[in-house]
């Protein structure tokens, strides 16, 4: 079956099209520079920072399994960037765009001449902390890593998901770390200077620095003074993943009560602040510390994928991220 295909302009349809687009990775910063971003005032992004508008084959994956507000038509797109003002850039941050096969041909179809922002972190840092992000929002139920990735064989033939999942994709990890092949999406629909790719390590070091680059990219005043806004770090994992479930349903009705269900929201109604508290003690835990062997099996099975993304963009990323020591 054909992939479904973003809704075409409609005659008559008013409202603006994002200048720009964050694309990318989850879990590299993605989440703070939306924020910073919000904050200058050439600037509008709208309250959801993910629309995924055009990646719609990932809401379709597992749909009751993330909280999260989705757009599926043209017109629910558009009215995001209704309250922007006419002097101001409008654009969204849906950091799976980045692994979409479709999400750059589809976004350069209807925005033509969109600038493309995407994150790059060192492989395995990143599918340790993308595969702890998945088990925290209840995508995965496989806590351990290495598990997860042994199952990515029979996971391509529909067997052995989470239930409720129709596809795959979400869960297949090593696919997202096929930078070179993620970003030539990208080259192929938009001309070079149009697309700024930054390194997670340099975001991290240089909050500041790094925004500044972003600003002078899209073009707005890099002089506006705007607080530095911390790359966030996964400081908590899920206890027991069978549970997790009803975890996430009494989050919901805690933090948005519209959106959960009766009985969610009655638990949710009649529970203290101390039994919040005792919740999260009892259902998360500290994350467990990274298993060095499997970190080192890894990156010297990555290490082609580093060398090709050094070269693609002349860095050399190999003694970055020190795999020329491995």
């Amino acid at each position: 079956m054909s992939a479904p295909a973003v809704p075409p302009a409609l005659p008559g349809t008013t409202g603006r099209l994002p200048d720009f687009f964050l694309v990318g990775h989850e879990k590299c910063g993605t989440t703070s520079l939306y924020a910073m971003l919000r904050r200058h005032p050439q600037v509008y992004m709208p309250d959801l920072k993910e629309p995924r508008f055009f990646y719609p084959e990932v809401r379709s994956i597992a749909p009751e399994r993330d909280d999260n507000l989705f757009t599926d038509t043209l017109e629910a797109y558009l009215a995001l960037f209704a309250p922007a003002a006419p002097s101001q850039l409008v654009g969204e941050a849906s950091p799976q765009y980045l692994r979409s096969p479709d999400a750059a041909g589809r976004i350069a179809e209807l925005c033509p001449d969109a600038r493309i922002i995407a994150i790059l972190r060192e492989p395995a840092s990143f599918l340790r902390s993308f595969h702890m992000q998945c088990v925290q929002a209840g995508r995965e139920t496989q806590k351990d890593l290495r598990k997860a990735l042994e199952l990515e064989g029979v996971r391509r033939q529909g067997k052995r998901l989470p239930r409720g999942y129709s596809s795959p994709a979400w869960l297949l990890y090593s696919e997202h770390v096929r930078y070179v092949e993620q970003l030539r999406r990208f080259h192929a629909e938009f001309p070079r200077e149009h697309v700024l790719v930054l390194i997670y390590d340099d975001y991290r070091r240089d909050n500041q620095g790094t925004l500044r680059a972003v600003q002078r990219f899209l073009q707005i005043d890099d002089t506006v003074p705007i607080d530095s806004i911390q790359v966030g770090q996964t400081n908590s994992t899920v206890r027991f993943p069978l549970l997790h479930p009803l975890s996430r349903r009494l989050r919901l009705a805690w933090h948005r009560p519209e959106e959960a269900d009766p009985i969610a929201r009655t638990a949710a109604a009649l529970a203290p602040r101390s039994m919040r508290r005792l919740w999260r003690r009892l259902f998360y835990t500290q994350p467990p510390a990274p298993d060095e062997q499997l970190t080192l099996e890894l990156r010297r099975r990555l290490e082609p994928e580093v060398a090709a993304l050094s070269e693609y963009l002349g860095r050399d990323l190999l003694s970055l991220w020190a795999y020329d020591r491995l």
